[in-house]
């Protein structure tokens, strides 16, 4: 892994942006970003440097540059740039930035001074109690048909207890459960990349939840993973489930996350342990804290 002081060595002030971006690429994959992460950054930090002159060196860039091309993205680009994908690429601008000055290449940050903008995104969409009782019957049926198939309830009534991500779930292997715990059957969630170890958690597992997984494991025997399917398999699962409750809303992994942290926090449960349950950081928690109020009271 090279080190970041290797990767800005040959970076200087007179430097252009195309070869920091370069080296900029390399520093984010060492860190362990995700490659959705890393390929955003890049088609940023590329529109970034189709603005200025190929030949402008990084020193000579100052906060009024980058304001106007922040204003140039919105109002005379001709390509519509929403105010989400504003908010990112100030972000990303502003990492770029921060890590030349950082790390030396940079005697000052010229986006330091610029203005981030956050965007809130839009309430999501949570069961009701009726809803939840509902899709849970409906699941449940499943697995008193005459092909019994405990499939359906294992994994929904797991989503709606733990709160865990579509890439969570899909992560969980046989040897992440334990039934021994002193403390009660318990979920290991893991990740293989390093930047995400602070989302990794145990999470108790409903005790009721035992004797559906014993049926599925008993009807599928998986080996290694959980639910050893691809996304999409498990997601049309999710919507059929939805539509045999007679389900208004389209019934998804995000909507059973929230549902569980909705309810969570209306139970009273400390934001804390809410947000460690959720394996989301402090700052992430901030805009996720904001919505859960927002739902309880109905006020924005």
């Amino acid at each position: 892994m090279a080190s970041t002081t290797t990767l800005t060595a040959h970076i200087t002030a007179n430097t252009t942006i195309m070869p920091a971006v370069n080296a900029y690429e390399i520093y984010l994959n060492d860190q362990g970003r995700s490659p959705y992460t890393v390929k955003a950054f890049l088609s940023d930090l590329r529109l970034m440097a189709s603005y200025f002159p190929p030949d402008r060196a990084l020193g000579a860039i100052t906060t009024a540059d980058l304001n106007n091309y922040f204003e140039w993205m919105q109002k005379e680009r001709g390509v519509p740039c929403s105010p989400k994908t504003l908010a990112r690429r100030i972000t990303t601008t502003k990492s770029f930035f921060r890590w030349l000055h950082k790390n030396g290449a940079l005697m000052l940050n010229p986006a330091e001074k610029v203005v981030q903008r956050s965007v809130m995104s839009p309430l999501p969409v949570i069961l009701s109690d009726e809803e939840i009782q509902s899709i849970m019957l409906a699941a449940d049926r499943y697995r008193r048909k005459a092909k019994p198939d405990a499939r359906p309830y294992a994994l929904l009534y797991l989503l709606l207890t733990t709160g865990i991500k579509k890439s969570e779930c899909l992560g969980i292997h046989l040897n992440h459960i334990d039934f021994e715990s002193p403390d009660g059957p318990t979920l290991f969630i893991r990740y293989a990349s390093p930047a995400n170890r602070y989302k990794e958690r145990k999470l108790p597992i409903a005790e009721d939840w035992l004797p559906a997984f014993e049926e599925y494991v008993a009807q599928y025997k998986p080996v290694d993973r959980l639910f050893p399917w691809s996304p999409r398999r498990l997601e049309y699962l999710l919507e059929d489930i939805g539509e045999d409750a007679g389900l208004d809303k389209h019934l998804s992994f995000d909507m059973c996350r929230w549902t569980y942290a909705l309810a969570e926090y209306r139970r009273g449960t400390e934001n804390d342990k809410i947000r460690q349950s959720l394996g989301v950081s402090k700052i992430q928690w901030r805009e996720l804290n904001m919505k859960l109020k927002q739902l309880t009271t109905g006020k924005s």
